[in-house]
């Protein structure tokens, strides 16, 4: 069992109604890189955050408890 931290950019767009829409996760290699993709989408969409878990990537097994590096905007409730 391989585990690793994994670095993600989740940005939202207007979904239905008042819901969002969540776009494709896009994957980093540092935080710091993670953070600078999230702060330059923010202004341009609903919500943003940028998040590190841990995870066994061969099975798909990811940690519950994502690690917050940069938030903005409206976002569900899972990282307030």
């Amino acid at each position: 069992m391989a585990t690793e931290t994994v670095y993600i950019v989740q940005a939202y767009v207007q979904g239905r109604g008042k819901g969002l829409k969540a776009e494709p996760q896009v994957g980093c290699k540092t935080p710091e890189e993670a953070r600078r993709k999230a702060e330059r989408l923010a202004p341009l969409r609903l919500g943003v955050v940028a998040f590190s878990v841990s995870a066994d990537t061969e099975m798909g097994d990811y940690d519950e408890n994502p690690t917050i590096l940069f938030k903005a905007g409206q976002l569900p409730e899972m990282f307030d």
